[in-house]
């Protein structure tokens, strides 16, 4: 994080600490040049810094390919989550604004998806 640069770098800082904030097992590591996160070593949720004007948080399931199912994982009350596929999905964040206003949503779904995805 001290060598990178994005114009959203604070945003990216104040997300990276909310998604540390959620869960104890929740750790950190590099990949695809940007922070990702594992619950108890699996990957959960990813950044996604290619844009200038936004960021994407790239929720999946890890590497390894898994069963495929239909439909999605479960239903997203927050409303933030833009499906990929069943079981990957997207959440854009744009400025300070909007990350504040998405807080306590990202908090509730990094905990959604920890619990669903760590019970399969």
């Amino acid at each position: 994080m001290n060598n990178l640069e994005h114009p959203l770098k604070r945003e990216i800082e104040e997300v990276r600490k909310i998604i540390l904030s959620v869960e104890d097992n929740i750790t950190e590591q590099i990949k695809w040049n940007a922070p990702s996160f594992c619950y108890n070593g699996e990957d959960k949720v990813t950044f996604n810094l290619q844009g200038k004007d936004f960021f994407r948080l790239i929720f999946h399931r890890g590497a390894k390919v898994k069963e495929q199912f239909e439909g999605t994982l479960f239903e997203d009350s927050t409303g933030l989550l833009d499906w990929v596929s069943g079981d990957r999905a997207v959440v854009k964040l744009t400025d300070m604004t909007d990350v504040n206003a998405k807080k306590d949503k990202l908090i509730k779904l990094v905990v959604k998806w920890i619990e669903v995805t760590s019970m399969q």
